[in-house]
């Protein structure tokens, strides 16, 4: 199904989009796990199109952002085995992706979630794989560009924090209406949610199959899975004060973290309201880099 270079299976997403996004939500196959994130996420395309382009930023290049992402490093998924050991392959490997990113978009550079999203791409493909998927995301390749979540300011953060405290109200009214009077809002615990696309703090069992998700079918199930959360404890959080609000949405119980209950939750959740939230913008500043045409990097980019 999946064919040389994807083609075929670009073919049978086009012939049966239904059967597919069925079969992601069900969970991609381990072992084919890191393969499908690059063809569903366009990273494939920007691979084959930039050849030698990863291995020039890498070793040729030098970075204003090295320094930070040294110290960051040893705080990305420090339980991790592939990341624990001190200047091991994994850590190498982060270092280096996340070196030659801060090189190829210098208006965005390095920013710290940005560890987690190439560290969790690193454990299922190469370094050149995960870079390419990085910029696939970031520069938008097939969903919108999420490299206003890194700007500064994190203007997109801001927005979806916006669009998704709006949903909370529209969804949950009792719980919205108690977030107001305790003086919760979305930035005290959902910013991760978005930055790194739940791979922070969240099980990697549930994580994986939110990426699965978030790859094919854009940003809007990160919306659907917060949503999800907040109404799985609705009639525990309803009765909570601020300080033990502040812990239990950073603390979910175990039962609310298996994807087998959750996504389904999620992906009950009418569109209907979800897609007029998503359609409400505020202004980003700073505005978003505009892509030279005089690069010949990005220039091979925007063929895609």
């Amino acid at each position: 199904m999946i064919g040389v270079g994807g083609s075929d299976w670009k073919q049978y997403v086009r012939r049966k989009p239904h059967v597919v996004k069925r079969r992601i939500r069900k969970g991609i196959p381990d072992c084919l796990r890191g393969l499908v994130w690059q063809l569903i996420s366009g990273s494939r395309d920007l691979l084959l199109l930039n050849p030698g382009v990863y291995e020039q930023l890498v070793i040729y290049e030098t970075s204003a952002s090295e320094l930070d992402i040294i110290r960051d490093i040893s705080r990305t998924f420090p339980s991790h085995v592939f990341f624990q050991q001190r200047h091991g392959p994994g850590q190498r490997s982060l270092y280096n992706v996340l070196k030659a990113y801060s090189v190829f978009d210098r208006d965005v550079g390095y920013v710290q979630g940005m560890g987690f999203v190439a560290g969790l791409l690193l454990l299922y493909m190469s370094e050149e794989d995960a870079f390419w998927l990085l910029v696939a995301l970031l520069k938008g390749a097939v969903h919108t560009p999420m490299e206003g979540m890194y700007l500064v300011g994190l203007p997109l953060v801001q927005q979806y924090l916006f669009q998704f405290d709006h949903l909370v109200k529209e969804h949950m009214p009792k719980l919205g209406e108690h977030f107001a009077q305790e003086m919760i809002n979305p930035s005290m615990y959902a910013s991760q949610w978005f930055i790194t696309v739940f791979s922070y703090s969240f099980p990697f069992h549930l994580a994986l199959r939110i990426w699965d998700v978030f790859l094919f079918e854009g940003v809007k199930v990160v919306f659907k899975v917060g949503l999800a959360l907040l109404k799985y404890c609705h009639d525990d959080l309803v009765k909570m004060p601020f300080e033990k609000l502040i812990h239990a949405l950073r603390n979910f119980p175990e039962d609310a973290m298996n994807p087998d209950i959750l996504l389904p939750m999620a992906f009950s959740i009418k569109a209907s309201p979800l897609s007029l939230y998503l359609s409400l913008s505020l202004p980003l500043t700073p505005s978003f880099p505009v892509i030279s045409q005089d690069s010949p990097r990005l220039t091979m980019i925007c063929k895609g």
